[in-house]
């Protein structure tokens, strides 16, 4: 189970995020589940860790990988191909969750459902309301080879999860965390909890794991 301290700090941009969590004494998580490692052994070094404000989540990763990419020109669309982060939550049991996809230069996908196929995409504004922070900057490129290190802060207003009504963050919910990067030189699909399946497949809600919302 992962637990997500709630913390008092106003954040008003994502660019603070990560000194707001250092501060509460966050730590990272390993994204360090190579499900696949047959066909897909590369394991670049990736974290990510949580915390909210009650009415909004802050998210930061990260990550050290061999190549870096942003080729995706703008939000919803193919970030996953890219060098990519992501997390799934769902905050009902049973229920669709929403799958939180976001590029190392902050172009976001975000789409919500009950499995893989015929997921709604968030609608423009819900999209705008995320606000994202990335070493990177904010411009997209192609590949780049070579060992880099960077990192991601988003700030994901409850208003975001846009097929619920969330007053405030708390209690349970299930879900998971993602590096991948489908396009790269070396792709790779790894995940915080383990996804024991014969071949990738992030969107298995019936391997997310327990997230408690203090």
């Amino acid at each position: 189970m992962l637990k997500v301290k709630k913390i008092d700090t106003a954040v008003g941009d994502a660019s603070e995020v990560a000194a707001v969590l250092d501060a509460a004494g966050v730590q990272f998580n390993d994204i360090a589940c190579v499900n696949w490692p047959e066909e897909f052994p590369y394991a670049p070094q990736a974290q990510f860790r949580l915390a909210h404000t009650g009415n909004a989540l802050l998210i930061d990763y990260r990550v050290t990988e061999d190549s870096v990419a942003s080729v995706a020109a703008g939000d919803n669309g193919r970030v996953w191909e890219d060098s990519c982060c992501e997390l799934f939550l769902q905050p009902e049991a049973g229920g669709p969750y929403y799958n939180i996809e976001c590029n190392c230069t902050g172009t976001l996908l975000i789409a919500c459902g009950p499995v893989r196929d015929n997921r709604e995409p968030a609608p423009r504004e819900v999209l705008e309301s995320v606000k994202r922070w990335s070493s990177l900057g904010r411009e997209p490129f192609a590949e780049r080879i070579g060992r880099t290190e960077w990192h991601l802060s988003l700030i994901v207003p409850a208003t975001a999860f846009f097929r619920h009504h969330i007053a405030t963050f708390s209690g349970q919910m299930k879900g998971n965390a993602y590096k991948c990067g489908d396009c790269l030189q070396k792709p790779h699909f790894l995940s915080w909890a383990p996804i024991p399946i014969p071949s990738p497949d992030f969107h298995r809600p019936d391997h997310f794991a327990p997230i408690e919302m203090e």
